[in-house]
């Protein structure tokens, strides 16, 4: 994506190229924390953010709501990535092939409690509905309540009662984990 360039016709309204890196810079590190925390795919996670900001620029214009905005499509970005892998799986699965993980070499005490606990807690956030789990991860990136029902497409006066409930519904998971 060519960004800088300055002499593209088609570059949208006057300002818009300054505002979409300053956007960039702002906001790519966490709507990728954010994917990677649902996802557990750090080259999913970085994909995924990235097509969200080439849908961004393609816009040739900023959403009144820009974390709103980027929240939802990434939703349904990683809703139709979800899809895609669903139906390679199972072609996959209908030849036979067998998906093999390979070994990881012993890691030292510290690395090991901190990835048991991170799979606690994964496994905790798979126990939640999928609006649940998304809530919860959009609010620790720091969205407001307004970006969060945007994204989420619920109402904003509910969004704190569903936190906390989602807050609740993870805490009972996260304990059931072993953790």
């Amino acid at each position: 994506m060519k960004i800088h360039s300055g002499d593209e016709a088609d570059e949208g309204p006057p300002g818009f190229e300054e505002a979409f890196c300053r956007l960039f810079d702002q906001q790519f590190p966490s709507l990728f924390r954010y994917l990677h925390r649902l996802t557990g795919d750090a080259d999913l996670a970085e994909d995924l953010a990235q097509e969200v900001f080439v849908r961004l620029y393609q816009r040739k214009s900023l959403p009144d709501d820009e974390r709103g905005w980027m929240g939802a499509v990434a939703n349904n970005l990683l809703r139709d990535d979800k899809r895609t892998a669903k139906r390679r799986l199972r072609l996959l699965e209908a030849r036979g092939d067998v998906l093999n993980s390979g070994n990881l070499s012993p890691l030292a005490d510290e690395k090991v409690l901190a990835d048991e606990r991170r799979r606690s807690v994964r496994r905790a956030l798979e126990k939640l509905s999928e609006r649940d789990r998304r809530m919860l991860l959009l609010r620790h990136e720091g969205y407001s309540y307004r970006e969060i029902a945007h994204a989420l497409g619920v109402n904003e006066t509910s969004v704190g009662t569903l936190l906390l409930r989602a807050t609740a519904a993870f805490q009972a998971a996260f304990r059931g984990t072993g953790s």
